[in-house]
């Protein structure tokens, strides 16, 4: 290649990056003239690379609105960018996912709100909060997993998430905002990590497809309405004493009933409006009837008369994926297991849970 055609090469390269660049109105951020939050889009859409620079400024955060309403249908930010402003990326309707890097440390307020297309987003560690209604009505968003770094989720962060089945809120969530995950009428699989301390007014209200809820001892208070109208919800677990809680907090869940630990002080029935009973199946081992009889693996199951459990089974205990065996109910007190099929695995561990 002669010099000529590597000039026209340059410059046909320096002149698409000028056009991607003109597509972004930026302006400085205070106190370092060198970095720029980007503050509107002008694009035709699609999936979209936001540059690193712009005209050789660092582009380090994303502005209020900034691709609200556009059309893009996937979007990279890069690794620089510390901060998604308030309705940021609002009312993208065509966007299907988004990975936000380990950079950003705040989501602000309504950033993906009415991304009703959206149905992957990663959030990366990095993350300290997420802002009041930042995925609000995103209604196919399926599953999203908060990272370890994030300290608040702000209210009606997930609000109206309609396709959204599986949340997991890590331990360092100190609060979980009011309205958090209101309406979310898929989500099945709710775990609420040790370190939680408050439930917010309504945060899972209308999240009719729950049926268990484990509820650590770092809560504190449960804040009124917080799971109003889950009316499938049949089982509350709770691992340590019993936390403030008034008798919304469980209106219209006519099936629940809230399980405490043995040695757990402060309990008494009803509470919260629903009947509390002590959690005491027990797996006996020194009683002889642990152990093989007749080629099939047995063992007594004691605890409260007519308590139902459900005895599952796992290969190993390093990556458990436990499945159910029996559902059991403690007709006097107790019950015989028997598993004729403990020959078919060289490991079995056994546990009990809630049906």
């Amino acid at each position: 290649m002669n010099s000529k055609t590597l000039l026209g090469t340059l410059t046909i390269v320096l002149a698409l990056a000028a056009r991607v660049q003109a597509q972004f109105t930026y302006s400085a951020n205070a106190g370092n003239t060198n970095t720029i939050t980007i503050t509107a889009y002008s694009g035709s859409g699609g999936a979209v690379n936001i540059p690193a620079t712009i005209n050789g400024l660092l582009v380090t955060g994303i502005g209020a609105a900034a691709f609200g309403g556009s059309s893009l249908n996937g979007v990279i930010i890069p690794t620089n960018v510390t901060s998604v402003g308030d309705s940021a990326f609002d009312d993208c309707t065509n966007l299907n996912g988004i990975i936000i890097p380990n950079s950003v440390t705040s989501i602000g307020d309504s950033a993906f709100a009415d991304c009703i297309g959206l149905t992957n987003v990663t959030i990366s560690d990095g993350v300290t909060s997420i802002g009041a209604w930042a995925f609000v009505y995103c209604d196919s968003l399926t599953s999203i997993t908060i990272p370890n770094s994030v300290t608040s989720i702000g209210n009606d962060a997930f609000e109206n998430c309609a396709s959204l089945s599986n949340v997991i809120i890590p331990g360092s969530v100190t609060y979980i905002g009011d309205s958090a995950f209101y309406d979310c009428a898929s989500l099945s699989h709710l775990a609420i990590s040790d370190g939680v301390i408050g439930i917010g007014d309504s945060a899972f209200a209308g999240c009719a497809s729950l049926t268990n809820v484990i509820i650590p001892g770092s809560v504190l208070g449960i804040v009124e309405n917080a799971f109003l109208d889950c009316t499938n919800l049949a089982n509350v677990f709770f691992k340590g004493a019993p936390p403030t809680a008034d008798a919304s907090v469980f209106f219209y869940d006519a099936n629940a009933t809230m399980y405490y630990l043995p040695g757990a002080t402060g309990w008494s029935s009803p509470f919260a409006g629903r009947p509390a009973v002590l959690w005491n199946p027990l797996i006996q081992t020194a009683d002889g009837s642990f152990g093989v009889r007749t080629n099939q693996f047995c063992f007594n199951i004691t605890g409260t008369n007519n308590f139902t459990v459900v005895v599952e089974a796992c290969p190993n205990l390093v990556n458990p994926v436990w499945t159910p065996l029996q559902t059991a109910t403690l007709a006097k007190g107790s019950h015989y297991f028997t598993d004729p099929q403990w020959t078919n695995h060289p490991t079995r561990y056994y546990a009990l849970g809630l049906p």
